[in-house]
């Protein structure tokens, strides 16, 4: 993914503007997180939904319906932290700063395979901070946070993905740097001109401990599901080992279809709680074993993010560590 756009915007007015049609759901996403506490203006959250969907639709001109469906697939209160950043609010950027240094530390220190306190790996971490906050001179006239990099990040993925994009792209921009500054004084003996590669695509390096943080995260998991009681892990089975529908899952336990979705809500909530826990608390040694360390709120962050990127945990497998897996289940994913 490349945070930059390739394209300048097709029409100014669809940058700025939703069609008529589509405020009302605007205004309900806009509802949906405390937007209060950012004093995050309703104009500036509408205009940031337009860049995306000009993104999304290019030109064409979509309908309120295709607009819904694009706006079902939004980090919808990731996009609001990023948009009260870009008017400046103090309280935004303090939670921004709080939440999301410690993990570009942690994403750096990944991208270059260094530890997490060389200080090419704080350059890199700490520099993008000057664009997220746009202090890049503009023109004369221009508001403050117009040139911040916030303005290129449309919610379709969430910030922390984006954001450690952005870093891998900063780290392959400087590699293609300093191909082209590679010394020309030791030229071929015949005496061509020297040739300087310029590569055609560079991979974004790997995180080595990507399996380990996916391998703790599905040992947490596990672990938070065994300590459910009986009636819940049976309500995460009938709706994700199963495929049951939420009034079917209702009638089997006997309860409203509306309470069978609060319950799973609930538990998706419980569960989270409890994996983030366990992967803070690490584990003791075991039978002379070597104990476990745990993470922290960055690590953590970091691990969550690649079990959701992993196409999600399919807890047939989970449920079939006790036996109890259906062989006939449809597969559901519960995204972390």
């Amino acid at each position: 993914m490349n945070p930059q756009p390739e394209n300048p915007p097709r029409s100014p007015a669809r940058d700025a503007q939703l069609p008529e049609s589509c405020l009302a759901l605007a205004r309900r996403l806009f509802a949906e997180f405390s937007a209060e506490r950012w004093q995050l203006s309703f104009k500036t959250f509408q205009s940031a939904l337009a860049r995306g969907a000009a993104k999304r639709f290019g030109a064409a001109d979509f309908t309120a319906a295709q607009f819904e469906t694009y706006a079902a697939t939004l980090h919808s209160s990731d996009l609001a932290l990023a948009c009260a950043c870009i008017e400046g609010s103090e309280r935004a950027w303090e939670e921004f700063v709080a939440q999301y240094r410690g993990y570009l530390r942690i994403a750096s220190s990944a991208i270059l395979r260094r530890p997490s306190g060389d200080a090419a790996v704080i350059e890199l971490a700490d520099t993008l901070f000057a664009d997220l906050y746009g202090l890049t001179p503009g023109a004369a006239g221009e508001k403050p946070g117009a040139r911040s990099l916030f303005r290129y990040f449309h919610g379709r993925s969430s910030l922390k993905t984006w954001l450690r994009a952005v870093l891998a792209q900063r780290h392959i921009d400087a590699i293609r740097a300093s191909k082209k500054f590679d010394s020309l004084d030791d030229q071929p003996a015949d005496g061509a001109p020297r040739r300087v590669p310029e590569p055609a695509t560079i991979d974004i390096p790997a995180d080595p401990r990507r399996e380990q943080y996916l391998r703790r995260f599905r040992a947490a998991l596990s672990s938070a599901l065994a300590s459910l009681d009986s009636r819940d892990r049976s309500r995460l089975q009938l709706y994700y080992a199963e495929g049951r529908t939420l009034a079917e899952i209702g009638r089997q336990i006997g309860e409203h279809e509306s309470s069978a979705s609060r319950h799973l809500e609930r538990l998706r909530k419980e569960l989270r709680a409890t994996v983030e826990g366990l992967l803070r608390a690490g584990t003791a040694s075991v039978n002379g074993g070597p104990a476990v360390s745990g993470l922290d709120d960055a690590q953590v962050a970091l691990c969550i993010q690649y079990a959701a990127e992993d196409s999600g945990i399919d807890l047939d497998q989970l449920f079939d560590a006790d036996g109890s897996r259906n062989t006939h289940s449809a597969k559901r994913e519960v995204k972390p």
